[in-house]
């Protein structure tokens, strides 16, 4: 039986709580500064504590999944000062959820260190729908001991864990992650704008974009390649991204002439035509 405690019941906490308090081996204690997510976690059977420190002194892997770095700072520094009146030898482990600064990790595992703590760093992707089934991607990074210990509450939270590397890994991990899904969503509404002024129905165009990305894998169908390094031209991918280019120069110009046309800005298109080779791997023509 592995105890797990949970700080945090927010949007994205809750749910991932919840996965842990109906998962077979976890017996799941929680704090939040709210009542109400905490009664309800009670009802799925979780045990609710009166403070992090009684967390920190019960539990052997601590999740935290609030708001910024000085909170996580802010519970982590409660955990520590209790840290020392655990029973028996078992260490606590610390994993952080939450999105924070790319030093904050090492920041925070190297204050936990003396107190004989592991801190993992473990944001994660998926929103609150994977949170709520289970499926969220964990980005994780920590020694392989820390990893160990926190494997089966990590496991109960997430379909796709990924050990990324050590202490600040999981972080970074999410920051290159998220990069590119704000500056997709950046990108669409300069569709939109471009749509919009083209008379178009936007709500369709949303749903031909998730309709294909389903298909083909969107942005992320690039993301195979292990290197971003010139691409040689007896390369697998050189032919493969080749292809891409050539389909991509020709539509991003035909979109740019239309957006030229109707007095839209794109400024995301422009820099998209003239990056989008080399940025593959490939010589611009």
């Amino acid at each position: 039986m592995t105890r797990a405690g949970f700080v945090g019941l927010g949007n994205i906490g809750k749910p991932m709580a919840l996965q842990l308090a109906k998962t077979d081996g976890i017996e799941l204690w929680v704090f939040d500064v709210a009542p109400e997510p905490v009664a309800e976690l009670e009802s799925a059977g979780a045990k609710a504590a009166g403070s992090v420190a009684e967390l920190a002194e019960t539990v052997d892997v601590l999740s935290v999944m609030v708001r910024d770095d000085d909170q996580v700072r802010e519970v982590l520094t409660e955990a520590l000062a209790a840290a020392g009146r655990r029973p028996g030898e078992n260490q606590l482990t610390v994993i952080v959820h939450s999105t924070v600064a790319p030093d904050t990790p090492e920041e925070l595992a190297a204050t936990a260190e003396p107190h004989g703590v592991h801190v993992l760093d473990a944001p994660v992707s998926g929103g609150p729908m994977g949170a709520a089934d289970g499926t969220l991607a964990i980005l994780v990074g920590g020694s392989p001991e820390a990893y160990a210990a926190a494997s089966s509450v990590l496991a109960a939270m997430g379909s796709k864990v990924v050990h990324a590397g050590p202490v600040g890994a999981g972080t970074r991990f999410k920051l290159a992650r998220n990069l590119l899904h704000f500056a997709s969503f950046t990108a669409a509404t300069e569709a939109q704008r471009l749509a919009e002024a083209a008379g178009l129905d936007l709500v369709a165009l949303g749903e031909v974009v998730r309709h294909t990305d389903a298909i083909t894998g969107g942005p992320g169908a690039i993301l195979y390649r292990d290197s971003t390094a010139p691409i040689a031209p007896d390369d697998f991918w050189h032919g493969v991204f080749g292809h891409v280019v050539a389909l991509g120069e020709k539509d991003l110009g035909f979109a740019i002439a239309l957006a030229d046309e109707l007095g839209v800005e794109v400024p995301l298109a422009r820099l998209a035509l003239d990056r989008l080779a080399p940025g593959l791997g490939l010589p611009k023509d």
